[in-house]
């Protein structure tokens, strides 16, 4: 089963960073960096040369070299994102806290996965949502309502890949 992520909207260099680290440890196929999220220097960047470099050096201090072995794409066009993995027939699957979300051990794929994360604090926009075959939520046990976006991901993607291949 291929997994890759798509990443949205997401602010924090750290977590992106973190996120690409994350995601060559659990084996991710690909990342699609969406959205106003930062990404790595890319062949004919368009953005100031200062800007991509301070980005990149930055990604790096949490990637530490993950940013070289993972494979990743920055899109602009998320909706067009998602269409062409619907096509591709992958499920992609939102991580986010929704009425119809399915718990996350009871997640059980059956095709590929597109898993789709997005803002720290708001979360994914209700039109991208729509877009999704299914909603992924993380039990929550404490008082806390949410995990960080990276944390939230690793056990996604660990549930995904590991506990789902036994």
């Amino acid at each position: 089963m291929k997994l890759i992520l798509i990443v949205h909207d997401i602010r924090s260099i750290h977590n992106v960073g973190s996120l690409l680290r994350t995601a060559e440890g659990m084996g991710v196929d690909k990342v699609y960096f969406t959205g106003y999220t930062p990404y790595p220097r890319i062949k004919h960047d368009t953005r100031l040369p200062h800007i991509a470099n301070k980005l990149t050096t930055q990604i790096h201090k949490t990637a530490l070299g993950a940013e070289e072995m993972v494979d990743w794409e920055y899109k602009s066009d998320i909706i067009s994102l998602i269409k062409d993995l619907k096509a591709e027939a992958y499920s992609v699957c939102a991580l986010e806290q929704a009425q119809n979300s399915v718990m996350l051990p009871k997640f059980k794929p059956e095709t590929d996965v597109a898993l789709l994360l997005g803002r720290e604090v708001e979360g994914i926009e209700s039109s991208i949502l729509s877009l999704c075959d299914k909603t992924i939520e993380i039990p929550m046990y404490g008082k806390k309502e949410s995990f960080n976006v990276v944390q939230a991901a690793a056990m996604a993607m660990y549930q995904i890949r590991v506990v789902n291949s036994r």
